[in-house]
C-alpha cells in the first residue's frame, strides 16, 4: 500500500471515516459517495484516482441498500425506471470526459457545497409525507440527464441531488425515495464507472482501493439494517454538511484563486 505514504491524514483515522460514512449515508439510502470525495480531496491522491475509488465505494454500499429495499419491495418500477433510464448514458459521459485537474477540483469544490447545502435542509424537506403522480417524462429526463452528468465527471451516484428532489417534488413516500436514491445511485455509478474506465486517465490503486471497499461493505452493512429505527443521523448529517462546506470552500479557494 505504497500510495499511502502520500497522505496528509492518518492512514487509520481515513478508514475510520470512510466506515463512519458508510453506517451513516447507508442508513438514509445513500451511497456516500460526496463525502467519500471530500476526504479524499485531503489526501494526496491522484485526482483521476479519487473519482474511481469513491463510485467503487458506491458502488457497494448502495448495493446491500437496494437488495434489502428489493425485498421490502419498495420500488415502483413505472416511477422508478424512466427517472433512471435517461441518468445512465449521461453518467457514463460524464464519467468518459477528460478533465484537467483544475477543472476537476473547481468542479467537485461547487458540487460538495451545493451538497453540503442540500444535506443541511434535508432534515425539513425529508418530514413531508404526501405524494403525487411523480414527475412528467420531461421532467424525468431533464432531472436525470442533468444529474447524472454531473455525477459521472465528478465521482458520485447523485442521490444527494435527487433525493431532496423528489422530496420538494412529493414524488412518493420517504422510504420510497431513499429506496428510489439507492438504485440511481447503484445505476448511476456502474454507469460513471464505465465511462472512466474507458477514458485513457483511468487509473486505480487496488491494494490501497480493497481495503476501503472492505471497511465501506461493512459499514454499509451495518447502516442499511439500522435504517435510521436506532440511529438519529440528522444531526450527523448536519455535522457532516458542515465539514463537506469547509472542504468544498477550501479546494475553491485553492483552485480559484492560485
Amino acid at each position: 500500500m505504497h500510495s499511502l505514504a502520500f497522505f496528509t491524514i492518518d492512514n487509520w483515522l481515513l478508514l475510520i471515516l470512510f466506515f463512519l460514512i458508510a453506517v451513516l449515508y447507508s442508513s438514509v439510502g445513500f451511497g456516500g459517495g460526496s463525502s467519500y470525495l471530500a476526504v479524499l480531496a485531503l489526501t494526496g491522491i491522484a485526482f483521476t484516482q479519487i473519482r474511481s475509488t469513491a463510485l467503487l465505494c458506491n458502488i457497494v454500499v448502495v448495493s446491500g441498500n437496494v437488495w434489502l429495499y428489493l425485498q421490502q419491495k419498495k420500488y415502483n418500477w413505472k416511477k422508478v425506471l424512466p427517472l433512471v433510464f435517461f441518468s445512465i448514458p449521461f453518467a457514463f459521459l460524464g464519467g468518459y470526459l477528460r478533465i484537467s485537474k483544475n477543472f476537476f477540483f473547481i468542479l467537485l469544490g461547487i458540487t460538495l457545497l451545493i451538497a453540503a447545502i442540500t444535506m443541511w435542509l434535508s432534515k425539513r424537506i425529508v418530514r413531508k409525507e404526501n405524494t403525487n403522480q411523480g414527475l412528467t417524462l420531461q421532467k424525468n429526463a431533464s432531472y436525470g440527464g442533468i444529474i447524472g452528468f454531473i455525477s459521472g465527471m465528478v465521482g458520485i451516484g447523485g442521490g444527494i441531488f435527487l433525493a431532496p428532489l423528489l422530496h420538494l417534488t412529493q414524488w412518493d413516500t420517504p422510504k420510497r425515495i431513499a429506496a428510489t436514491a439507492s438504485f440511481f445511485i447503484l445505476a448511476n455509478s456502474i454507469s460513471g464507472l464505465i465511462g472512466q474506465y474507458t477514458n485513457p486517465d483511468f487509473y486505480i490503486d487496488w491494494s490501497f482501493t480493497t481495503v476501503l471497499l472492505i471497511v465501506v461493505f461493512i459499514g454499509g452493512q451495518i447502516g442499511s439494517r439500522l435504517s435510521n429505527k436506532l440511529l438519529s443521523p440528522y444531526q450527523l448529517k448536519k455535522a457532516t454538511a458542515i465539514l463537506i462546506a469547509f472542504v468544498s470552500i477550501r479546494i475553491l479557494i485553492k483552485y480559484l484563486f492560485t
